[in-house]
């Protein structure tokens, strides 16, 4: 009798479409307007006291659910800028990256039978997740130009089986800052059906126009039924640190460290060291970070306008989502394959957030966490696509 050597949650999705259109964009020579990672320095007292850890020996395994230096330091963060009273030795854990903190949240809080709501377009990761857990996830659109939602959907979504909602604020791919009505609402919901929501907020820094980011744990009632995961890779430009975090309730957190000590064990320990130093910057660094995220916003923004796009202006994140259909190709496999080819351009098919890819076969996302450099030399391919078509 044959078996089925390949676990059906496996054969359920694809690797990283993301990931692959960074490949395309090394295979082609193209410019990487697709990957969300800077290629600009991180800051340079975090590289020193990432070097300083280092040779001060601090390369042995930390706590396994982060060290004490770290949590600590992140205690204090949350309290000074979202009012947020955390124990960081209780309702903390250190991942390795908010990638391996929302998986491990999932798979602690989860059972066959579940259902996890997840708002679509949706960062890739979320839906194989949900499968990877054994939980069954449930879409609702979130609609541009504002993308806006269903408020009477998503009623009606809740029901006895729902465990869980994903949140990400602000928002990848689309750039969305859900508003504070909005998410009084939803915590309305949670509460009423027993619903933990799974807040995903790595870019609550990269924030534009004077909108403000509201953390969900920070509204009534909902401190206790609310996992906010977090990480150093976007704030700090370290993506490559896989450094994240989970804040929860004693109970929910404890479940998340079994989760993780058997996942990963532990994240790099010298790396913890530098992140407890970050975690100590003042105001003025983030006030920077999102005013020269928000100058990259605009020269992106301007760009894709001028060369034909139709271009939905993100509030929060570095990301823009763009429709194509002035463009006249099929889809949008279609065109990311000829724009990184033939105009040098690496960014990501939509379709690549949604679990129905007609939805987003007339989209693409552009990142814009890149030098000014490589935003011009974007622009001077980007603004020939005229002529490229033509040809």
């Amino acid at each position: 009798m044959s078996k089925q050597i390949i676990s059906y949650k496996a054969e359920k999705f694809t690797e990283s479409v993301i990931r692959e259109m960074t490949r395309q964009a090394n295979k082609y020579g193209a410019i990487n307007l697709s990957q969300g990672f800077p290629d600009f320095p991180a800051p340079q007292e975090i590289k020193q006291a990432a070097i300083t850890a280092i040779e001060n020996d601090v390369n042995q395994y930390a706590i396994t659910w982060g060290a004490k230096k770290f949590r600590d330091a992140l205690a204090v963060k949350v309290k000074n800028y979202l009012g947020l009273v955390v124990d960081p030795d209780t309702e903390v854990c250190v991942t390795c990256g908010s990638t391996e903190a929302m998986i491990a949240a999932m798979m602690a809080i989860t059972n066959p039978g579940d259902e996890i709501i997840i708002f679509s377009p949706y960062y890739e990761n979320y839906w194989p997740d949900v499968v990877l857990s054994g939980a069954t996830p449930k879409f609702i659109d979130l609609t541009p130009p504002d993308w806006s939602f269903d408020r009477e959907k998503l009623i009606s979504l809740f029901n006895n089986n729902t465990k869980a909602i994903i949140i990400c604020n602000p928002n990848n791919p689309t750039g969305k800052v859900f508003t504070q009505e909005e998410l009084e609402f939803i915590a309305k919901l949670c509460q009423k059906w027993n619903v933990i929501a799974i807040t995903d907020e790595i870019y609550e820094h990269i924030i534009y126009d004077g909108v403000k980011h509201i953390a969900l744990a920070t509204l009534d009632g909902m401190k206790d039924r609310t996992i906010t995961i977090n990480g150093l890779s976007k704030t700090y430009s370290v993506t490559g640190w896989r450094v994240g975090y989970t804040i929860a309730a004693k109970e929910i957190t404890n479940a998340i460290r079994k989760v993780h000590d058997f996942l990963t064990v532990g994240a790099a320990a010298p790396l913890q060291e530098a992140g407890a130093m970050a975690m100590t910057l003042p105001q003025s660094y983030y006030d920077k970070l999102a005013s020269e995220y928000q100058k990259r916003r605009d020269l992106l923004v301007e760009v894709l306008i001028s060369s034909g796009f139709r271009v939905f202006i993100p509030k929060g994140a570095y990301y823009v989502i763009t429709d194509i259909s002035d463009f006249g190709f099929q889809n949008d496999l279609e065109f990311t394959h000829w724009l990184v080819k033939d105009v040098g351009v690496a960014v990501v098919p939509g379709s690549s957030f949604y679990i129905d890819s007609q939805a987003g076969s007339q989209q693409v996302r552009f990142a814009f966490c890149k030098r000014d450099e490589t935003l011009l030399a974007a622009k001077e391919r980007l603004l020939k696509i005229r002529e490229h078509l033509k040809k």
